[in-house]
């Protein structure tokens, strides 16, 4: 106890006491408290088990009322419209709310455990009020580092399934599968195959099921061959349309997992002297521009990216200002927009 006076003030641990208490050395407990990246996960749980059992108090390095004008979004690349998209959505939702954001992207181009070691410490010494992560794949610790300096993050279409609590927003990709199956199927399709993305990407695989469940309502044997996966690469997508093209009963139908992939498609089939959609129809799944550009224009599925960032920055403010969305997941509707790509059969 210190005193002062006749009145006496509790007087907490010092940063040593944590230190022993957690079996570690001062500058190590010190790293813990000040946010440092360069602890081993089982260290830092104990040092952190350690602050909260003797009551350590610890000046928060992340402070909303000192910095309010500052918000982080963390893009997977720059060199795509579908970032492109992302970007226009989180700049004016950021202006409408007063909001300067700043842009990192490429951290995780060599690495798939989200962004590089150090990146988190400069996020807190430039004084970020919040963080956007756009195809982001953070680590358990990452999201523990996250939560640990109470930095409110939101989720724009997550590569996996977040923890519980994490808030993200996406698209309903499941009823994307749906909608694009259901209108290939109406033409009168019944050999229809699915080029997806990443078998463990949760979008893709969402893709897929609702594919499978289209054909199904419609009585339609679902065929296992006639489902491929590219990587959401165009390149690979070309490489496998040959391989459907290849099968003893090759599709007249396909739906396509992403725009991007739609390209490689088509410079298959035209590497076949096959035409769409005279030969082979075509769905796609995103509605970048690359989806008007090409000949023919591409019937494709709508994702509403922009609208999708828009309403991860609003509900990133809201997080700011301390309120908890009511529910974790956000989900925006998908549209077909029909272009030239898709007739009936032969």
């Amino acid at each position: 106890m210190v005193r002062t006076g006749s009145t006496s003030v509790a007087a907490g641990p010092t940063l040593a006491v944590v230190a022993r208490e957690a079996g570690v050395s001062v500058p190590t407990a010190s790293k813990v408290v000040n946010g440092r990246e360069d602890v081993a996960p089982e260290t830092r749980r104990r040092v952190t088990e350690a602050l909260d059992r003797l009551g350590y108090v610890r000046r928060p390095r992340f402070d909303v009322a000192k910095t309010p004008g500052l918000v982080d979004l963390v893009v997977h690349s720059l060199d795509s419209s579908r970032s492109g998209a992302v970007l226009h959505g989180v700049e004016e939702a950021a202006y409408e709310a007063g909001l300067e954001v700043v842009v990192s992207a490429g951290l995780n181009r060599t690495r798939g455990d989200g962004p590089q070691r150090g990146w988190l410490d400069k996020l807190t010494a430039r004084g970020s009020s919040g963080v956007l992560f756009h195809l982001a794949e953070l680590s358990p610790a990452q999201y523990a580092w996250l939560d640990h300096h109470r930095i409110p993050y939101v989720l724009i279409d997550p590569v996996h399934e977040p923890p519980a609590g994490v808030v993200s927003v996406g698209a309903a990709n499941w009823q994307g599968g749906v909608t694009a199956t259901e209108h290939l199927l109406a033409l009168g399709h019944e050999r229809i195959a699915v080029l997806a993305g990443h078998r463990r990407r949760m979008c893709s695989s969402a893709r897929v099921a609702g594919y499978r469940s289209a054909l199904a309502s419609a009585g339609v044997r679902h065929r296992a061959e006639y489902v491929r996966h590219a990587g959401f690469e165009e390149a690979t997508a070309r490489l496998r349309t040959h391989e459907l093209l290849d099968l003893p009963e090759p599709p007249t139908a396909l739906f396509v997992c992403a725009d991007r992939m739609a390209l490689g498609v088509y410079a298959a089939l035209a590497e076949r002297g096959l035409r769409v959609p005279d030969d082979v129809s075509v769905v796609g799944f995103d509605d970048l521009p690359e989806a008007r550009w090409v000949a023919p224009a591409l019937t494709t599925v709508r994702q509403p990216l922009a609208e999708m960032a828009a309403t991860a920055l609003r509900l990133l403010v809201r997080m700011m200002q301390g309120e908890r969305p009511e529910g974790t997941r956000t989900e925006l509707s998908t549209r077909l927009v029909r272009r030239a790509s898709t007739a009936a059969p032969r």
